[in-house]
């Protein structure tokens, strides 16, 4: 992988390990004001629900790191950051359509972004 798939998967990895804290850690505070669709009696009852979401994307951002970590089969790193990358794009897809349309531009367009880098090599 090239230095710009290095950091653009750094980016994404940074994304979701702040969407981890954001729903472990943040749901009670920080979130309201990123979530300002929700209602606000929904937070404490979704808590549970957001911490566990948040435990995936600390697992996606966590491969995200694996894959810049291999650093002795270049084939093998890029095909571990393209599954990642795959997986964060699906996840946005998915959470554009049922959760709130900004997710695509968070998640989505960022993990495209790396699997063209990573796939074009840059």
């Amino acid at each position: 992988m090239g230095i710009a798939s290095k950091i653009i998967i750094g980016l994404v990895a940074l994304i979701h390990l702040y969407i981890m804290w954001l729903e472990m850690f943040g749901w009670m505070t920080r979130a309201r004001k990123v979530f300002r669709r929700l209602p606000a009696d929904m937070f404490e009852k979704t808590k549970a629900m957001a911490g566990n979401q948040g435990l995936y994307n600390g697992f996606l951002a966590a491969g995200l790191i694996w894959s810049l970590l291999i650093c002795c089969n270049a084939e093998w790193s890029a095909n571990v950051a393209m599954f990642f990358l795959g997986c964060v794009f699906v996840a946005g897809v998915y959470g554009a359509l049922t959760v709130q349309k900004t997710i695509l531009y968070v998640q989505s367009v960022p993990a495209l972004l790396g699997l063209l880098a990573v796939y074009f090599k840059l």
